[in-house]
């Protein structure tokens, strides 16, 4: 095992079975991590001269993506072990493997809070379709385990003592550019620069944009046009219990009478939107790299500022450069030393710009 210490992030070379044991316990504020799908399937070869007649194993033949490391409940066990009381783990999965990576998450002692889906527009099917139909679906979603190591008391005890706990809504509201003069967010600043990581204030103003869901969208057209025309809010906001739904849900948090939006458009308005950049692939020769507007979101969505990320299967170093590039520290281990030296460049220069080639 080496590492490389540069002081707002550091990348361990090694095996994270190996590794995550010399690390302190209840030290980490968060984990966002891509780790294999173990799409392993051992069959004859392929399509391409390369790999006709081999026997492919793992996600496009990547022995990496072979195993069970990230099925197995002692890895994520470990994580567990290095992380804050309270704080969240994120981890990406296939659709086909997903299932046992969650119950290795929740078998480890964590506490599955969620899913979020993933869902894009670039996926195209593995599978051909003859005269008796095709064996598989085109891929269009990713999903991700949210889930977070046990509180130490209430919610509010834990964050004052640990500083994790609660999700940072305010900081990742979908910004609705609809939304009246006059609704700030509690605790201030701009929506969605993490600024704010304030427990709920049932007295506070009503805040710009809407409350983020479990759904992720990059803003494909092919995806957009899946998102049917829906209106906004049509009614005045109440806040004692009467009205239509009155006998249903409870009073509004917020005080005061507030006005319909009166906008209209593409449902996908109410979720999130990550973006690819043109950018995401430079310096990166990794099959299944993410954008990095998705990462930046999902660091900032469960890591307190100033915070240190961790990403035991760093890769070509996404969760990093998004770290750096939201104000948080970071915690990297990845073994295939090709992905090391990637996953360093993307990272220093995320941290320092094109001053990093001086640190080489």
């Amino acid at each position: 095992m080496t590492t490389r210490d540069w002081g707002d992030f550091v990348l361990h070379h090694g095996d994270c079975l190996a590794v995550l044991p010399t690390l302190p316990a209840d030290s980490v504020d968060a984990v966002v991590c891509d780790p294999p799908y173990h799409l392993t399937a051992a069959r004859p070869g392929g399509r391409s001269e390369a790999t006709r007649g081999a026997v492919m194993q793992g996600f496009m033949g990547m022995k990496w993506d072979g195993g069970d490391v990230a099925f197995r409940p002692e890895t994520w066990a470990e994580v567990l072990r290095v992380m804050k009381p309270g704080a969240h783990l994120m981890a990406f999965g296939g659709t086909r493997t997903y299932h046992r990576l969650a119950c290795a998450v929740e078998d480890a002692g964590f506490e599955i809070r969620d899913t979020i889906a993933w869902v894009f527009g670039s996926g195209f099917p593995k599978s051909h379709n003859g005269a008796w139909g095709g064996t598989a679906l085109k891929p269009a979603l990713e999903p991700v385990v949210v889930a977070r190591k046990p509180l130490v008391g209430t919610v509010e005890a834990n964050w004052l003592a640990y500083g994790t706990g609660a999700l940072n809504i305010d900081g990742c509201r979908i910004l609705a550019a609809d939304a009246p003069e006059g609704r700030t967010r509690h605790g201030g600043g701009v929506p969605g620069n993490g600024s704010s990581y304030e427990l709920p204030d049932s007295h506070g103003e009503m805040p710009a944009g809407r409350w983020p869901a479990n759904l992720i969208h990059d803003g494909s057209d092919e995806v957009l046009a899946a998102f049917p025309d829906a209106p906004g809010q049509l009614a005045a906001a109440r806040t004692d219990g009467a009205g239509k739904f009155g006998n249903v849900y409870s009073p509004m948090a917020y005080q005061g009478e507030h006005e319909p939006r009166n906008d209209a458009g593409s449902a996908a308005r109410f979720f999130y939107c990550a973006k690819a950049s043109k950018k995401d692939r430079e310096g990166s020769s990794h099959p299944t790299i993410k954008p990095t507007e998705l990462m930046r979101y999902l660091v900032r969505l469960i890591t307190p500022p100033g915070g240190v990320v961790l990403d035991p299967f760093t890769g070509s170093g996404s969760t990093g450069k998004a770290a750096m590039l939201e104000g948080r520290k970071f915690l990297g281990i990845e073994r295939e030393a090709e992905y090391v030296a990637i996953a360093e460049r993307r990272i220093a220069k995320a941290l320092l710009g094109d001053a990093a080639e001086l640190f080489a």
